[in-house]
């Protein structure tokens, strides 16, 4: 019964620490947008036009069109 309590506390803590680890929403925070404002779906590493703009202009909107729909 003990192991089991361990291996259940290990389970969640590794969900935990998985879901930590994969977030990177500094640019979403910073720019008060969300992911897909930038990127073709939520969790994926493809930049719409928006996003590559962004990227492209060190990190600023500025000079960038919204993407359409938003």
């Amino acid at each position: 019964m003990k192991l089991f309590r361990v291996l259940v506390g290990l389970a969640i803590l590794s969900g935990a620490m998985v879901s930590i680890s994969t977030a990177k929403p500094e640019y979403a925070k910073k720019e008060g947008k969300k992911c897909t404002y930038c990127h073709v779906k939520m969790g994926q590493k493809d930049l719409n036009d928006t996003g590559k703009c962004y990227k492209d202009n060190n990190h600023s909107l500025d000079k960038c069109k919204a993407p359409e729909g938003s």
